[in-house]
């Protein structure tokens, strides 16, 4: 059996990292501390769009991490969601909230 512990570690740092992005968008869209000069204002609001879908992959990455931890406490986390087979941990090292092996991952994007 394989040893979650670094797995989860890794998870744990980018949920921060995210969730630490994912404030600094909010603050940003909320324009907390806009400049005074209405062309930098203006600016500042075109860039709006890009933040909220910024944002909303961000939301969704938060979302994986968490399930990617609770798979972790379960003792699911190295099992894939469809087949059962073991998912391999090169794979999870590449994709830290994965929850299907390789095959399954093929098949499912070849459907």
């Amino acid at each position: 059996m394989h040893n979650a512990e670094p797995f989860k570690q890794k998870l744990e740092a980018l949920k921060k990292e995210i969730t630490h992005r994912i404030s600094a968008i909010d603050k940003d869209i909320r324009h907390e501390g806009m400049s005074a000069d209405w062309a930098e204002q203006a600016s500042e609001r075109e860039n709006d769009e890009v933040l909220e879908s910024l944002g909303h992959s961000s939301s969704q990455d938060l979302i994986l991490i968490n399930h990617a931890l609770k798979r972790i406490n379960s003792g699911e986390y190295f099992t894939c969601n469809i087949c059962g087979e073991q998912i391999p941990a090169a794979r999870l090292e590449l994709l830290p909230f994965t929850t299907t092996c390789v095959n399954c991952a093929h098949n499912l994007e070849h459907q």
